[in-house]
């Protein structure tokens, strides 16, 4: 925090992660776009990866006004041609990956007596096998310049509860991903952050709430912005350090 303070008053003191290349899935909405934002906010460049190519570029125009390189690919993660397809153009236009954020992800609720096996098969591809093959393909990018990957995770990653067991299993096994992940590659200079987000203001959890019956209070909820200041925090931390793990949650209970 120190060093972004001095950034901003003093302009000639570079931006702590000037130079490095960021991707960011899930960056046209919610935690993901916060944190492409803050990303862009201390010069780093960015290519942004979401379904929705309008939304995705206005995040993009929001970092080119902030003097940020800017790169939009709209692909759907549940198809894995698109997923090669997203792959091949990374890998072919980029020489590194210093951040590789993994925000996108779906949820439906349901009992298991009644949730459905496609349900559940959408949530697998979007919330694990998205993410472990484009971390496999980047890897050897990341590897490169001593990289970071973040794995936006949910409480439920680590306590499932009713109506939400498709979808917490996809959240225990992408924790059980990065774990693993973590002890192959820490050897090779790469951090792995888990963050495990409680309820926070976004689309997906307003349509949580629509599906619960519940009244949507995003003012009670964490905020996208909060959530991603721990993000950068733990990304610019010095190299003598790493965090695996952080748990954040709404300070507000439910009512």
């Amino acid at each position: 925090m120190l060093e972004a303070t001095a950034a901003a008053a003093n302009p000639d003191v570079p931006p702590p992660l000037g130079g490095t290349v960021a991707v960011v899935t899930g960056a046209s909405s919610g935690l993901g776009r916060a944190i492409a934002v803050a990303l862009a906010a201390r010069g780093a460049a960015l290519h942004l990866v979401g379904r929705s190519a309008e939304r995705l570029g206005t995040v993009a125009d929001v970092a080119r006004a902030m003097g940020a390189e800017a790169r939009s690919y709209p692909a759907d993660l549940a198809s894995d041609e698109r997923i090669e397809e997203l792959c091949a153009v990374l890998c072919s236009h980029l020489e590194q990956v210093d951040i590789l954020v993994h925000s996108a992800g779906v949820i439906a609720l349901g009992r298991l007596e009644e949730a459905s096996p496609a349900a559940l098969d959408r949530q697998y591809r979007i919330n694990v096998r998205a993410p472990y093959i484009l971390t496999q393909r980047l890897l050897p990018l990341i590897k490169r310049c001593q990289g970071q990957i973040v794995f936006i995770n949910s409480s439920a990653g680590l306590s499932a509860r009713g109506n939400v067991g498709q979808y917490a299993a996809t959240k225990h096994a992408l924790r059980a991903v990065a774990d693993s992940l973590r002890d192959e590659v820490n050897g090779d200079g790469v951090r792995i952050l888990s963050v495990f987000l409680g309820r926070m203001a976004s689309p997906m959890q307003e349509g949580v709430h629509r599906t619960e019956g519940r009244a949507y209070r995003p003012d009670r909820l964490v905020q996208p912005e909060d959530a991603a200041a721990v993000v950068l925090s733990a990304l610019t931390l010095p190299r003598t350090a790493e965090v695996t793990d952080v748990t954040i949650r709404p300070l507000a209970k439910p009512q």
